[in-house]
């Protein structure tokens, strides 16, 4: 039989345990569904450029049209006429949900799967460990990230020797902070926390497997692949659900071509149909308009969805990028209850409780808690009160529970759902989905809030510090900006891949766009009413990157500051620079994974910049694979 796939140079061997017998049949089997995914993005592209030259806003479906690549008709789908999943009992109360990867970058074994022990320690219901927005992929280290995954949930002696020494620690912590420990009995809680899995986007290609002529081959597919198969028996053994997060979905079609994806996963496994349960991140706009036809599309495999913040602010702003009326404020004035924030997270939770053909409604999981309960007295009292009231919130509205991006923060903003004490909200009554032109007009509402110049340098600078990050295996990174260095009383916030797009994007809008300023500037000498300029850009540009060369290496490693800051720097500058807007800055980030020659970069930058702009061409393959 014909090879459909071909392998990087070494990994097969080095990661055996991964790439297993079964494993590697299972990518083979999945590998004709490359196509499918390939057609879907091709036709995403086709939307985004028919949307900007034609002045196209997304529109609702036609009722009466079928989800594409199924037989639901779309009126059925808002009208819940189809099959839905059960809730299975481990994911009844999800009240917590911690986000992390399961390895860190050049760790040994030992090292990463600190990460995986202080997850299912931390007293969270559930644990998404990342493969995507937060995992760092330089070298191997999504391969990493499922061995040392296989390693815990069998429990490995290498892993409960560290789980062992690091429920220690965190009870140390844990005394400072409570006054009490938080563990009782490390081994037993070590089973208290769901697992769950976040694979890479449709929009991506692996770094280590290819088709067989050359051609990227889907992250989705190898992530998938390489976590079901290596761990459903032993989720299996223990009565645990096969739980996956799917992430920047856009359209029910493209949920239809997860839905394929995962029955023919567990068709391959010999499982039961819906056996793989999973929540969609509605993290981009164009699902808002298609949120009970993508649970439809779905169907038996759907749990819940979770609203994610930074991603969908740059959906907005990404889809918008032709309407010069659409500008974004400071990127902090744009909360949950601000404008389009507040009109999505209200369809997200109608969505979830309009019950199927069984009576049966779905989860909304709320959106990151990003803070770290680190710095001085004044100034994690104040984030802690912010964090916990952001739960309240997203309580009374609906929530079932929320997420949270670091384990300390876990028994800060748990409380707020035990103290009401139930499982989930499911069923809850809010009024059914509309559909009306209204309703369109609002996903895009821009409400009074400052733009300023303060706003720009926060974006600059957390922007560059994410591509730094990103270059040296961070992609989940406490980042602040550079003014506030030193300054304990302002936190550092969990940031992922997320910061870097949406960043990028607000400045790429207020130049294009000719924002105007809300406030004067003393600093900059800019006023009230000036247009965001080029040459103010580059100002504070130079300025930013200055500051972060300056830093001390618990900022901005030493090492990086002849390196990859640079690289950093000059991705923000051409991606803002550019005319045609880029879709997405990790795929300026990727091509550049692993290069520190700033001329080679500048090389790689240019080339997917000019490939986009000529014919939509995404640069997305491993430009540094060998066989």
């Amino acid at each position: 039989m014909t090879r459909l796939l071909d392998y990087r140079t070494g990994v097969l061997d080095a990661y055996a345990d991964i790439y297993t017998p079964v494993a590697l049949k299972a990518l083979e089997a999945l590998a004709p569904l490359n196509r499918d995914r390939r057609e879907v993005m091709a036709a995403r592209t086709a939307r985004r450029l028919d949307r900007i030259r034609n002045r196209r806003r997304i529109a609702f479906l036609d009722p009466n049209t079928l989800i594409p690549r199924t037989s639901i008709r779309v009126k059925d789908a808002r009208e819940g006429n189809f099959d839905g999943s059960e809730i299975p009992p481990d994911l009844q109360r999800q009240w917590i949900q911690g986000t992390g990867p399961a390895t860190k970058p050049h760790a040994s074994a030992k090292s990463g799967l600190r990460n995986v022990a202080y997850a299912l320690l931390s007293g969270a219901d559930g644990w998404m460990f990342d493969g995507e927005d937060a995992l760092g992929q330089v070298e191997t280290m999504s391969l990493d990230n499922q061995r040392n995954l296989k390693l815990a949930f069998a429990k490995d002696p290498l892993f409960l020797d560290v789980a062992e020494h690091v429920a220690h620690e965190m009870n140390l912590w844990a005394h400072g902070f409570f006054g009490r420990e938080i563990i009782a009995d490390w081994k037993a809680q070590l089973d208290f926390t769901t697992r769950i899995f976040r694979a890479r986007g449709l929009h991506l290609d692996d770094r280590h497997v290819r088709e067989a002529d050359g051609t990227g081959f889907s992250a989705s597919i190898v992530d998938l692949v390489l976590y079901v198969v290596n761990n459903y028996l032993q989720l299996r053994s223990e009565g645990r659900s096969i739980v996956l997060y799917l992430p920047k979905i856009q359209t029910a079609e493209e949920a239809a071509v997860w839905n394929t994806m995962l029955s023919t996963m567990e068709k391959h496994l010999g499982l039961a149909l819906g056996t793989i349960k999973c929540y969609v991140l509605i993290e981009q706009i164009e699902e808002c308009f298609q949120l009970m036809e993508i649970r439809a599309a779905l169907g038996l495999h759907f749990v819940g969805y979770n609203t994610g913040r930074w991603d969908y602010i740059n959906s907005v702003s990404d889809a918008l990028s032709w309407d010069a009326e659409f500008v974004n404020p400071n990127i902090d004035a744009i909360t949950m209850t601000y404008g389009y924030m507040r009109v999505y997270e209200d369809r997200v939770r109608r969505a979830v409780n309009t019950p199927d053909q069984n009576g049966q409604c779905a989860l909304w999981q709320g959106g990151m808690e990003p803070n770290i309960p680190v710095g001085s007295r004044e100034g994690v009292a104040a984030g802690m009160k912010r964090a916990v009231a952001g739960g309240e919130r997203e309580q009374r509205e609906g929530a079932s529970g929320k997420w949270v991006a670091h384990w300390k923060m876990v028994h800060i903003v748990r409380p707020v759902w035990e103290k009401v004490g139930e499982a989930n909200q499911l069923g809850r009554a809010f009024p059914r989905l509309t559909y009306t032109d209204k309703d369109a007009a609002n996903l895009a509402l821009l409400e009074p809030a400052p733009r300023t110049v303060r706003g720009a340098r926060d974006l600059l600078s957390v922007a560059l510090q994410y591509g730094n990050a990103f270059a040296q295996g961070f992609q989940a990174a406490a980042l602040k900006p550079a003014d506030f260095f030193g300054n304990d009383d302002v936190l550092y916030l969990m940031e992922d891949m997320a910061t870097g797009e949406i960043r990028l994007s607000i400045l790429w809008e207020w130049l294009h766009k000719g924002a105007t300023l809300t406030d004067d500037d003393a600093e900059t000498g800019a006023k009230a009413g000036d247009v965001f300029t080029m040459e103010l850009f580059e100002r504070l540009l130079d300025e930013e990157f200055a500051k972060l060369r300056r830093a001390g290496d618990r900022d901005v490693h030493d090492d990086s500051k002849e390196t990859t800051l640079p690289i950093a720097c000059e991705i923000v500058e051409h991606y803002i620079r550019s005319a045609t807007k880029p879709p997405w800055d990790i795929d300026l980030l990727n091509i550049n994974l692993n290069v520190q020659d700033l001329a080679s970069a500048r090389e790689r930058i240019a080339l997917y910049l000019d490939a986009f702009a000529k014919d939509g061409t995404r640069i997305t393959e491993n430009l540094d694979f060998q066989r």
